[in-house]
């Protein structure tokens, strides 16, 4: 049956190896946009109200860009998750209007910073904009791609990006982990229905 495959492939001219893909750190396919004549299928203020109900962790975000003349990046993620064991794959949603975002993707790779349940402020001074987000932020170096690791986060993952995917008006980014480390803490920041939180078992 493979071997049949391949000989259809080859006789309407497809590839049957497949190379290297390159990624595009930047998709910027044209949105749908809804005519003036068309509603919305969602209310935006319902969704965001009842999407509001899940509750989630809380990241920031970081990458460092040798040539950058600004410094290092980040910005407050909380729609981060893991995505495959073997390989070691996570993924983190941006907004495609994000400034942050373009900066990150010139570094090639970011950190996860996994915050605890007493940085709250931490998160908040990383999800404004135009703002020295790291001014009395201490960090050091992750071991791998040397993108900004927070001192005193529970834990850490340190990626490379893999690919980047259009998810409508945001982007999907999915990192291959390099190297990762977790520390004994005190719970986890939460984020439900627009306020922190933390877990209490």
């Amino acid at each position: 049956m493979a071997a049949t495959a391949v000989r259809y492939l080859r006789s309407v001219g497809a590839a049957t190896t497949a190379g290297p893909t390159p990624v595009d750190p930047l998709p910027r396919p044209d949105l749908r946009a809804v005519a003036d004549n068309e509603r919305p299928p969602v209310d935006p203020g319902e969704f965001r109200r009842v999407l509001g109900h899940f509750a989630s962790g809380v990241t920031v975000i970081t990458a460092h860009e040798p040539d950058d003349a600004d410094g290092p990046a980040g910005f407050a993620c909380q729609s981060f998750a893991s995505l495959s064991l073997d390989p070691p794959l996570v993924t983190f949603m941006v907004a495609r209007t994000s400034t942050t975002w373009p900066r990150i993707a010139r570094a090639g790779a970011f950190c996860v910073n996994i915050l605890g349940a007493e940085q709250g402020a931490l998160c908040r001074g990383f999800a404004v904009s135009g703002a020295d987000k790291f001014a009395g932020v201490a960090y050091e170096a992750a071991p791998a791609t040397g993108s900004p690791l927070l001192d005193s986060v529970p834990a850490w993952i340190d990626c490379r990006i893999q690919a980047v995917h259009t998810g409508g008006d945001h982007l999907i980014v999915v990192g291959r982990v390099e190297a990762l480390g977790a520390a004994d803490g005190d719970g986890p920041l939460l984020f439900h229905r627009g306020e922190f939180g933390r877990f209490s078992g």
